[in-house]
């Protein structure tokens, strides 16, 4: 790609990712994890320095380099996490009262000082509401010492938990606000907000070519000797948004019509599932438990198999990816069929696998029902129903919505996520009147000194957090 002079580039912008959650299990409670950290090595491997700072497993080390040391993870507040085992929101407060009153004195010294001294914009992006309060700390903090105008601040929604916590009117005039679809924007606007929408991505592993001859065993097995029997896969935390209950009625009506399913499941340790299971035994599935240790593939076809006949298997255990999506391509459908989806990630990787994924009709703006996907507009097991027979109809149709689905996961890879983001960027740019440098030009340029100006914690007789 050709880069024009004034353009961003790694020689002249670095990055900041602020999330409580972040790559190591312990940090890792929910999509979020997984959106940072992708993000994060996605920006490092085209060349741009990335600080990711997050509420790490207190064990390891507080600063780990990868991908040839342009991602840099930080481990923050350790210290408080020892007192917390259980993971990442476990004592959410107190982590959130030393990340808050911490991380802006860093951000500062550490990262935006010398990018300023060596004439770089810095990028920080803030991820939900944990975030909200140390994005306008931050703000603050450089506008004291005078370099809030070499750095562009973001603060991207994902959820809609725990809004009311946000001093929307303080983050709304301190940072440029983002959101994940079309959907949360306007959910956002109820707040007098009006955010830009950035999509989620995928990383490029999600298009290699699934195993065919694991595809084909797996079909068979969720067959059980009936080549018309129906197919379908469902994951997702047993959460009443994800519409469990619809797709467990759905599975039953088939049933009672003639129409045999096989469902495998992987919920979580919610207490909803409870509900589910019930409703399902309720409606006379036959339901059996698969349990496994770490398995690999192999090991996860084998389990499934020796379990015996069932319509519902509820796989309780750890899913490796390359079972995940061997089952998204060998299911005759898969359900994510949430009735509250900020954006969809499952489904997305579905269509990536060459699956067909039945969506909700909320964050999903890549599903064009009939064309990449099947949408659900209601919550009405009957409109399931009838899409899963209307395929099972016509199967020149299923193979058509696995070719778009395919080719719709190309657009959103990380690589041209970054390109949508690099471009708002630099129309925000402009409106701050920064102007991006090329590498021998940003050299030349006189550098700006920071010495004389006099400390914060000196000027405001107080001092840090993290130096307590």
């Amino acid at each position: 790609m050709i880069k024009l002079d004034g353009a961003i580039s790694p020689e002249n912008t670095l990055f900041v990712l602020l999330c409580f959650e972040g790559p190591d299990v312990y940090s890792t409670a929910g999509g979020l994890g997984t959106r940072v950290t992708e993000l994060g090595e996605a920006l490092a491997t085209q060349g741009y320095t990335t600080h990711l700072i997050f509420i790490g497993d207190p064990y390891k080390p507080a600063r780990e380099e990868r991908v040839n040391g342009r991602l840099i993870l930080k481990r923050w507040s350790q210290w408080v996490s020892r007192y917390y085992p259980n993971g990442v929101y476990d004592g959410e407060e107190q982590k959130l009262y030393d990340y808050n009153e911490s991380v802006p004195y860093h951000i500062y010294d550490e990262i935006v000082r010398p990018a300023v001294a060596e004439n770089k914009t810095v990028v920080i992006m803030g991820e939900d509401w944990h975030t909200a309060e140390v994005i306008t700390r931050t703000s603050d903090l450089l506008h004291w010492f005078g370099v809030r105008q070499k750095v562009l601040m973001l603060w991207n929604l994902n959820s809609l938990m725990s809004l009311h916590r946000i001093n929307w009117g303080r983050l709304n005039f301190v940072a440029t606000l983002c959101t994940v679809s079309k959907y949360m924007k306007h959910k956002m606007w109820e707040y007098g907000v009006n955010p830009l929408a950035i999509p989620n991505g995928i990383p490029s592993r999600h298009l290699n070519p699934v195993n065919s001859e694991a595809v084909k065993r797996l079909r068979s097995i969720a067959q059980q000797g009936d080549p018309r029997r129906i197919f379908l896969f469902k994951i997702g935390r047993f959460d009443p948004d994800k519409r469990w209950m619809m797709a467990i009625e759905a599975v039953a009506r088939l049933k009672e019509s003639g129409h045999p399913v096989t469902l495998f499941v992987r919920g979580g340790i919610e207490p909803h599932g409870a509900d589910v299971f019930g409703h399902a035994y309720h409606r006379g599935l036959v339901i059996r438990d698969v349990l496994a240790q770490r398995p690999n593939l192999d090991q996860c076809l084998d389990a499934i198999e020796q379990a015996g006949p069932a319509d519902l298997y509820n796989l309780r255990f750890f899913l490796p990816e390359e079972f995940v999506r061997t089952t998204y391509a060998a299911a005759d459908a898969t359900l994510a069929n949430s009735g509250h989806e900020p954006f969809g990630l499952v489904a997305l990787e579905v269509m990536a696998a060459q699956g067909i994924a039945v969506t909700g009709s909320t964050g999903e703006d890549y599903a064009v029902s009939f064309e990449n996907a099947i949408v659900t507009e209601t919550d009405d097991p009957d409109e399931i129903v009838g899409y899963l027979l209307h395929l099972r109809r016509h199967p020149e149709e299923q193979e058509r919505i696995r070719a778009a689905g395919r080719y719709t996961a190309e657009q959103f890879l990380w690589d041209r996520v970054i390109e949508n983001l690099v471009g708002k960027l630099e129309f925000l740019a402009r409106k701050q009147n920064i102007s991006f440098p090329t590498k021998q030009a940003a050299e030349a340029n006189h550098e700006v000194s920071l010495e004389e100006k006099v400390p914060y914690e000196e000027a405001v007789g107080g001092k840090t957090a993290r130096s307590l």
